[in-house]
């Protein structure tokens, strides 16, 4: 993404930044002179993302004097405190008492079949994505509305395509991807009186940690790419764009309680 800093001087916090869409949008964030706290569990298997994650910030800076700055915090988003800390944590990292931006990126998905999906399975997925975003989203906007001066900000969900369509190995995934878009719809009749705009993000198939096995697959790939008027499944860097549109009130002044697809074009296709 071209430098154009549309974020500077901005601050942000991103949950599960560490890997797949919430790293390149915590990467497309900083390029653009956003200061960024990402959150993540802290898991030993992790350590290597969070390394090169870092190292890539640094790199960034040291090519781009304008480049926003990162920091990082463990925690757990299922934990109704880790969002207020979250917030807390970017402010004083980056010694302002302002937060311009909340991405809640955090989420998990294991397919499983229906008949056979255990509870466990399915309350750790709500906890995760849903309970989880309404956590973060809610310990952001109390800051934006109550604490920032002017008030204001944007807060930015990250459903999914799965919110719009079924999915026979994610019944207990889709329906915290809607819960999410309709969080975000929610949230925007609740806080436009305090200038916080409220957006989702709808990925459609892209590759990352979650799905990389699938589509491994060639048959299975193929399958996908066939489906996509775009004729490829997308990348992590491709929700980059979308989620700086959002985020800039130079360009998405105006626009609260939206949803945006990013998926080649796959659900126009769908049949």
């Amino acid at each position: 993404m071209p430098v154009a800093n549309l974020l500077a001087g901005k601050t942000a916090i991103i949950t599960g930044g560490t890997t797949g869409i919430g790293r390149a949008i915590t990467l497309a964030f900083l390029a653009q002179g956003c200061s960024v706290a990402v959150n993540h569990l802290g898991l030993e298997k992790d350590q290597p993302h969070l390394d090169s994650l870092v190292s890539e910030a640094e790199q960034l800076k040291s090519t781009n004097a304008s480049a926003g700055s990162l920091a990082h915090l463990q925690g757990d988003v299922t934990d109704p405190s880790t969002g207020p800390a979250l917030v807390s944590f970017a402010l004083k990292s980056f010694n302002t008492d302002r937060l311009d931006i909340c991405v809640s990126n955090a989420g998990i998905c294991t397919f499983a079949e229906f008949l056979d999906l255990d509870s466990a399975l399915f309350a750790k997925t709500v906890r995760t994505n849903l309970d989880g975003a309404f956590y973060v989203v809610q310990a952001a906007a109390r800051q934006m509305a109550r604490h920032n001066s002017p008030p204001g900000g944007s807060i930015i969900g990250i459903s999914s395509i799965s919110a719009l369509v079924g999915g026979a190995g994610q019944t207990h995934y889709t329906p915290t991807k809607a819960g999410v878009l309709s969080l975000m719809q929610s949230t925007a009749c609740a806080l436009g009186k305090y200038n916080i705009r409220c957006n989702a993000l709808l990925p459609g198939t892209i590759k990352t940690q979650l799905n990389e096995e699938d589509l491994n697959d060639d048959e299975k790939r193929k399958y996908m790419e066939g489906r996509i008027p775009l004729g490829r499944t997308g990348e992590p860097k491709d929700m980059g764009g979308p989620a700086v549109f959002l985020a800039c009130d130079e360009l998405s002044g105006y626009v609260t309680g939206a949803q945006l697809l990013v998926d080649g074009g796959l659900f126009v296709n769908l049949q």
